[in-house]
């Protein structure tokens, strides 16, 4: 049975959620809303795209699901703004999981979360609402997500983690077992955690610096 889907956005995550639910699920994309001073146009995608203030008039939640499609801006609050206004107004907010994903934890997944191909999600491991696990990832046995987190690509998350609300993790970061990360850490990309992190705290890894010697100089290449 065909069952029909709203989408918050209209930007590449909005694109991309609409291709992932066509491809992979069983809802009809109905059309987009987002706030009214980012309309700029009448569709979307080939879709009409309405008003936040207008959708449920126009989309009753009597027959239309929702989904947010935002990534982590403003440190992923503006995300839980508008999954809790969706969920104010009576839709019911709905997840994506790839099929291309290894889900081993008997389906101890809450709403509205987006998660994408090649994550591998061991027994035990719970996930809240409103989560982003962008593809590639590896959540370790017993860890807990908890609600309104973006992790990114290619993260490994070791065995009994916590994850407070609100966290972002930057692509290819890591986090050993048995950790506790404090809501609204931001930690980046290759970052390698090895203790507990204090709510806010931000852990940026070293770049790479440009060697002096040019790439016409090596040997062997």
């Amino acid at each position: 049975m065909t069952k029909k889907l709203i989408i918050f956005g209209n930007s590449e995550i909005a694109e991309l959620a609409k291709y992932y639910f066509e491809k992979d699920t069983n809802y009809e994309i109905a059309g987009f809303c987002v706030d009214p001073e980012f309309i700029k146009d009448n569709s979307f995608c080939d879709l009409p795209i309405v008003s936040f203030e207008e959708v449920h008039s126009i989309f009753p939640p009597q027959g239309h699901s929702f989904f947010v499609a935002l990534s982590y801006t403003k440190l992923n609050t503006l995300r839980r703004e508008k999954f809790e206004a969706a969920k104010a107004l009576g839709y019911e907010l709905v997840s994506y999981v790839s099929p291309h994903a290894t889900v081993l934890n008997d389906g101890r997944i809450g709403e509205n979360c987006f998660i994408l191909e090649d994550n591998t999600i061991q027994p035990f491991v719970s996930i809240g609402d409103n989560v982003t696990l962008w593809s590639g990832n590896h959540i370790g046995h017993h860890s807990t997500i908890k609600s309104h987190c973006f992790i990114s690509s290619h993260v490994v998350v070791s065995g009994g983690v916590t994850i407070e609300e609100q966290c972002f993790l930057g692509v290819n970061s890591t986090l050993r077992d048995g950790i506790t990360l404090g809501e609204k850490s931001v930690i980046g990309a290759g970052a390698v955690i090895l203790g507990n992190v204090d709510p806010n705290g931000v852990y940026i890894a070293g770049k790479t610096e440009r060697s002096r010697l040019p790439s016409s100089k090596l040997r062997g290449i």
